[in-house]
Order: C-alpha cells, then sequence, then structure tokens
C-alpha cells in the first residue's frame, strides 16, 4: 500500500486501486499504531479515483517530523569515508564506528529543509565535492514502532566533511539538504533483505553514475538502529530515519547544476530531484 500525500489529502495506492482520504491532520493521520491496518481499514468508506489524480503532484510524505540519518552501515560507505578524510587524520573514526556497537546517527533536516519528488536539491556554493546519497528511510511513530517506508536523499558535501569530521552538520544540514518521496510505503511485514536501492545521475542526457545494491548489505538492523535514536529522545509526531547509503560516485564525480538524480527502491517507486546551487 502506498500513501501519497496532496494538500489536505492522501491518495492511496493499494492492490491497483486508488482512494481519497480527507486529511486535515497530516501528523495525526501518520502516527498511529498498526498504520497499514489502520488505513485499509478505511478504504471501503474512501472515494474512488484513478490514478490521473497523482499527475496534479504530490507533496513530500511528512508533517512537522523530523529527519534524522544513519552513517557508516554499509561497507562501501566506510570505505568512501575513510578516503575523503584520509588528509586530515579523521579516516580512522569511521573505521572505528563501523565496528563500534553504537551506530553513528546525526540530525539530518526539518521540513522546511526537505523537499519532494520533482522538486529541486541544492549543492552549497561553498563546496567543490557533493554528492546524493540514496537511503532507505523508515518511519518510525511516536511508540518506536516502524509503520512505513519511503526514499531518502541525504544531499552531502564530501569536501567539508573530509576537512574534518567535526563538519558534518554543515555538511549535511542545509537549505534544501534533503529530499524524500514519492510515497509512505505501507506492508505487514517488514521489508524483504532483498529489497534493492538503485540510483541513476544523469548529465544533459547521459548517465553519470548507476548503481543498485541490496538492502540486506547493511551491516546494522532496522530495529537496532530505532532502538538507539530512541533511547534518549522523543518524538511526539514521529520521525524518519535515513538508513544509510553504500551507493557512492568515484572520488572524481560531483554534482553539477542541472543534473537529475533518480533513486528507486523495489516497492516504493521513485524519487526524481533536479540539482542547484543554494541562492
Amino acid at each position: 500500500m502506498k500513501i501519497y500525500k496532496q494538500p489536505r489529502r492522501a491518495i492511496i495506492e493499494n492492490e491497483g486501486k486508488y482512494y481519497e482520504l480527507p486529511v486535515a491532520d497530516w501528523d495525526a493521520f501518520i502516527n498511529r499504531d498498526n498504520l497499514y491496518a489502520s488505513v485499509k481499514s478505511e478504504l471501503p468508506s474512501a472515494k474512488s479515483v484513478s490514478d490521473e489524480v497523482l499527475k496534479q503532484g504530490v507533496q513530500v510524505p511528512m508533517g512537522s517530523q523530523e529527519i534524522w540519518a544513519a552513517g557508516v552501515t554499509y561497507q562501501r560507505s566506510k570505505e568512501a569515508r575513510m578516503e575523503e578524510a584520509k588528509d586530515s587524520g579523521g579516516h580512522v573514526f569511521y573505521d572505528k564506528v563501523y565496528d563500534a556497537d553504537r551506530p553513528e546517527l546525526f540530525f539530518k533536516a526539518t521540513a522546511q529543509r526537505t523537499v519532494g519528488d520533482g522538486d529541486v536539491v541544492y549543492i552549497r556554493r561553498d563546496s567543490n565535492w557533493n554528492v546524493p546519497e540514496p537511503e532507505l528511510t523508515l518511519f518510525i511513530n511516536s511508540k518506536g514502532s516502524i509503520q512505513g517506508y519511503t526514499i531518502g536523499n541525504d544531499m552531502s558535501s564530501r569536501d567539508i566533511e573530509g576537512e574534518n569530521p567535526l563538519y558534518l552538520p554543515q555538511a549535511k544540514v542545509y537549505e534544501r539538504c534533503a529530499a524524500m518521496g514519492p510515497c509512505l510505503y505501507l506492508q505487514e511485514d517488514p521489508l524483504s533483505p532483498e529489497t534493492v536501492i538503485s540510483i541513476e545521475i544523469s548529465r544533459n542526457g547521459t548517465y553519470m553514475f548507476k548503481e543498485e545494491v541490496a538492502i540486506k548489505m547493511m551491516k546494522r538492523s532496522h530495529t537496532e538502529l530505532v532502538g538507539y535514536l530512541f533511547r534518549e529522545c522523543d518524538f511526539p509526531t514521529g520521525v524518519f530515519l535515513m538508513t544509510g547509503t553504500c551507493l557512492v560516485p568515484s572520488d572524481d564525480f560531483t554534482l553539477l547544476e542541472g543534473d537529475e538524480v533518480r533513486i528507486s527502491i523495489d516497492s516504493i517507486g521513485t524519487l526524481i530531484n533536479r540539482v542547484a546551487k543554494s541562492k
């Protein structure tokens, strides 16, 4: 089941059919126990619509929630971070966190700094090495229970983070630094470990980078990451958690204005964003 957000309503895609539900408060709508069963129970009384309604566009499937992110959850991510921080001497920390009991978790974005499918993401003007990071993103309700999944793009300035690990917030948090969507995907069981994430970066119609990976390559489990995130933090309306990336372009690649980033995840769909420099 997929939930698409539009102004004052949710479009539900279930078993090839589409339904419209009025939504006065998106936070209350998604922050429920057993969200999948709750929404499914509302479909018999919902208005039937066609998929044409999605051509009106969709919004980021979030309300007032924060977005957090997990780092160095894949072997390839560890290697890339160690390489970018080698000259500063900070590379040893990425090796340590990959093998540590405690994961790396950091604040990523508010709704203000997050864009949806079809919108523009920014690269920083004071950075010369910028990349997208395609990530399976969890929606976790206020009780700490994983309720749904979406696609996240954790935009990153690798040269800023590589200069000094303490610059991580500046490398990660700025206007339009995150993209998320196109929908919130729900199912009764956890997502299969065989689920594949793929990314395509194109420039003037030419592919610059294209790769895919199954989420089973992630070292840490989703429940482990959620457990650490909720140890000392409350999220009254729930929270989104990006779970890390394994799809890292080569070190000689950086995003340029006009590039298109397409991130796809099995069952969820495709998140498409254009790239521009920050204003």
